[in-house]
């Protein structure tokens, strides 16, 4: 007759059955943090996607001479101001609707490669 402990026996010291768990549950774990990474990554996507949108808007409305009393045309006018943070006015041409493109594209391209940046990081 030989000695059976208590419960299930594996083969493996009794504090590595209580402490470490299975590779299958390392491997799930890892699943499950890849998915969040992915979610958060494509969350990021579509908020620089939307903000790129806004600010090309603004500029298309501003090249247009879009109606400012139009309440679509005003709400994107104080999103772009809002979301330009600071870069609506680095370059000061004596054209004013140049420099609206110019800073409202620099703007567009900072979110852009900030956005993908924090994408790659997230993805690794």
């Amino acid at each position: 007759m030989s000695y059976q402990p208590h419960g299930e026996y594996d083969g493996r010291p009794r504090y590595a059955q209580q402490h470490y768990p299975e590779p299958d549950e390392y491997r799930a774990r890892g699943r499950r943090d890849e998915r969040t990474a992915d979610t958060i990554a494509n969350l990021i996507r579509v908020i620089v996607g939307l903000v790129t949108l806004v600010f090309a808007l603004h500029v298309l409305f501003v090249v247009l001479d879009a109606n400012h009393h139009n309440g679509f045309v005003h709400a994107i006018y104080v999103l772009a101001k809002a979301l330009v943070l600071g870069l609506g006015d680095v370059f000061t041409p004596d054209d004013a609707l140049i420099g609206v493109i110019m800073n409202y594209g620099l703007a567009a391209l900072v979110y852009a490669v900030v956005g993908h940046l924090i994408i790659r990081a997230l993805r690794r």
